[in-house]
């Protein structure tokens, strides 16, 4: 790292917790709605949310020796949120949360997918392998602690106490407690907080609706306001006769949470107050100018260009059966999701000037401060972007695309001969067991034109030095992309089931070796060893120098302009933001209502198309009306809402509550012209999509006729 960093990093981090004070104190006084809110630090935020509506305090939404909001608050399979809305264990997500378990219980005779899919009796819900839930136990901030003892310390030695006493933490707060615990930093590593967590891994699907409902609008409508989709999905968390997390067992119970949601019936107005409290991923504020430029010119562009190719191959194999439509829907709509966000990204950004923005700021800083910290990281982002972008090409050839060459890689140990004993029986039965899952949902011709198309365009865009070696010279000598694919996939077995079924029964070790010439094979470690001899050690180095002195630059910020909002970038961590039932007017002329009702379903309906068809039924009850006790006071049936929230990825599945804690929907998009702000935040245009709670009964009730999942539920009246 620079020199100097590493001494100053000691006079910056030990005000961390203070800075982060000051910056919440701050942003309560200039803004009610940017910003991500760690919930032990609500109470400097109390007075604000107040005074916008909320009736509870801070110690009502988390609070460790009562029972609060935080402990309905669930952290879905690690990427999405969720909350408990029943004392049996019931939890609602978004449907696209629990898409690839639905997805996993389809077949083309059983489409869940299409026909959606109830419980009627607990016996009916369906396991789910690998799923889990997680519910916060605690967070404290450690920072002050790791100071002390790393104090005097330097360089590998003051790493080494650090990681010491971080172990030494999470062993204290989760021994014999049956909790998991992790200490995480904040702020760039201003702030250190220990987070312990209960984890539960027997989760079963109770519900989905059809995804003519859950995926209404599909990729015409994703990231788009206004919209009419009923994005949830039901699950039921179960534990063991003591309440306690358990690997899945047939004697299992309904978990009881110490909290769960009671679900408002009389819905959000314009101008109510409203929470989401959930785990958004990852925000990036503090992006200097340099690195919001590559991100506009060269990052998203590549990574668009790389989904172009991966979806234009998908989308016509899934028009071309109902098997296929069925087997690529969770890939389908993993690689659009982030394809369409970064599109709005760089359109935000580049309409929002953010950039200038940018510039602005720095020359800002450098004038009060004389700071010459975005000229350091300048320097490091000039090393760093190259890294940045073999890496970001990397996962989008060897995660996003072909699936043949990850299925190979799992084949390693016995190709190599490192599995022994019974290490070599336990690999084979887990190898065993996930052939049968990978050849359900795959398919070698699509597997193959997916390889040809995006190794194509990896090699446009990877930067020539940080290429696997050969890898652009065989594809040339071949002809171009899909002939090599054509040549790589007519001398692999790995894309042959009867092939691959015959290897694992047999087990002969030589016929395992000679798959080290397999070419699927030979490729993905061939792009593994270059990412991780050549790309991977500079790209952490440097992004952990940049992280040092991103530290140190909001903690410039902060002391240079202490009457702006410097909000803190959400990691992944349980957060709360708040804001109101609001509408907006991106562009001139336009104005967005903050309310969608389901008169916009039929105005949308297509039959035939495959984003806005609707199943009969659904349509029948529609045009007649059928609300149950689901209208709103003017008669009609709201499903979507959009608030001023400050949400991101991860935040999916998130509750969404009003001013006394109650759910009144289910946080599950941004508006297309707010995608930008994980990089800037505008208040006046970044919105964020939720379902309304009562659209979500409706579904269940009326047209499922699953009311007894209503029924278990705390319903209240709040108007």
């Amino acid at each position: 790292m620079p020199l100097g960093y590493l001494g100053r990093m000691k006079t910056w981090t030990w005000k961390g917790a203070l800075a982060l004070c000051l910056a919440l104190v701050v942003s309560a006084q200039t803004s009610a709605k940017e910003g991500m809110w760690i919930p032990t630090l609500l109470k400097v935020v109390e007075g604000d949310m107040q005074a916008m509506g909320l009736k509870l305090t801070a110690e009502d939404i988390y609070n460790v020796n009562h029972s609060s909001l935080k402990d309905a608050g669930v952290h879905f399979n690690g990427g999405c949120s969720a909350e408990m809305v029943s004392a049996e264990g019931l939890l609602l997500t978004n449907h696209h949360c629990g898409y690839g378990q639905i997805q996993q219980h389809s077949s083309v005779d059983n489409d869940l997918l299409t026909d959606g899919f109830w419980a009627m009796t607990r016996a009916e819900e369906l396991p789910n392998p690998d799923l889990t839930c997680t519910f916060i136990d605690r967070i404290e901030d450690v920072t002050e602690r790791l100071l002390a003892v790393c104090e005097g310390f330097e360089g590998d030695d003051r790493e080494a106490r650090w990681d010491e006493e971080v172990a030494a933490i999470v062993k204290e707060a989760t021994e014999g407690q049956g909790l998991e615990g992790e200490v995480v930093e904040f702020d760039c590593g201003n702030s250190h907080f220990l987070i312990t967590s209960k984890v539960f891994r027997d989760v079963r699907l109770v519900g989905a609706p059809p995804s003519a409902v859950g995926k209404f609008g599909g990729d015409t409508d994703n990231w788009v306001w206004p919209r009419h989709t009923g994005d949830f999905s039901v699950f039921r968390i179960y534990a063991d006769r003591d309440n306690k997390p358990a690997e899945f067992a047939s004697d299992n119970v309904p978990y009881a949470p110490e909290h769960h949601f009671p679900v408002d019936v009389s819905g959000v107005q314009d101008g109510d107050f409203t929470m989401v409290f959930g785990f958004p991923g990852r925000t990036e504020q503090y992006l200097t100018s340099d690195a919001v430029e590559h991100v506009i010119e060269r990052l998203n562009p590549m990574r668009i260009a790389m989904r172009d190719e991966g979806l234009a191959v998908i989308n016509a194999a899934r028009a071309s059966s109902d098997a296929l439509r069925i087997a690529y829907a969770a890939k389908q709509s993993s690689v659009a999701n982030a394809w369409k966000k970064w599109k709005g990204q760089n359109r935000g950004l580049t309409e929002l000037h953010a950039i200038d923005k940018k510039h602005t700021l720095e020359a800002e800083l450098n004038k009060v401060s004389g700071s010459q910290v975005v000229e350091d990281i300048a320097a490091l982002n000039a090393q760093y972007f190259p890294f940045l972008e073999a890496r970001s090409l990397f996962i989008e050839l060897a995660y996003y695309g072909p699936e043949v060459l990850n299925y190979a890689h799992g084949f390693s140990a016995l190709i190599e001969g490192k599995a022994e004993d019974e290490a070599r029986e336990s690999l084979l039965a887990r190898l065993r067991v996930a052939e049968d899952g990978f050849r359900r949902d795959y398919d070698a011709g699509v597997d193959r034109r997916l390889l040809g198309r995006l190794v194509e365009e990896y090699l446009e865009w990877v930067p020539t030095n940080l290429a696997p070696d050969g890898l652009a010279a065989e594809v040339t000598g071949a002809g171009g992309g899909l002939a090599w694919a054509d040549k790589v996939f007519a001398k692999s077995v790995f894309d042959d089931a009867d092939d691959m079924a015959k290897l694992l029964e047999n087990d002969n070790p030589k016929s395992w070796k000679k798959l080290a010439k397999d070419p699927a094979y030979v490729w993905i470690e061939k792009l593994r060893a270059n990412y991780f001899a050549e790309v991977a050690p500079e790209y952490g180095r440097l992004r952990g120098e940049i992280a040092t002195a991103s530290a140190a630059y909001t903690q410039a910020l902060r002391e240079a302009f202490p009457e702006r909002v410097f909000p803190v970038d959400a990691n992944s961590t349980l957060r709360l933001t708040y804001g109101k039932v609001e509408g907006s007017a991106p562009y001139d002329g336009m104005q967005y209502n903050p309310l969608s009702t389901a008169r916009g379903i039929l105005q949308k309906y297509v039959p035939g198309d495959p984003d806005f068809d609707m199943p009969a039924r659904l349509v029948e009850l529609l045009e007649a009306e059928e609300y149950g006790d689901y209208a709103n006071e003017e008669g009609d049936l709201v499903v979507c809402f959009t608030g001023s929230n400050h949400t991101t990825g991860g935040n999916s599945g998130s509750p969404a509550l009003n001013d006394m804690g109650h759910l009144v929907g289910i946080n599950f998009d941004r508006s297309w012209e707010s995608t930008m702000s994980d990089i800037l935040f505008d208040g006046s245009r970044c919105r964020n999509i939720m379902v309304d709670i009562r659209y979500v009964l409706w579904v269940m009730d009326v047209y499922a006729g699953a009311g007894h999942l209503v029924e278990e539920m705390t319903l209240v009246q709040g108007r």
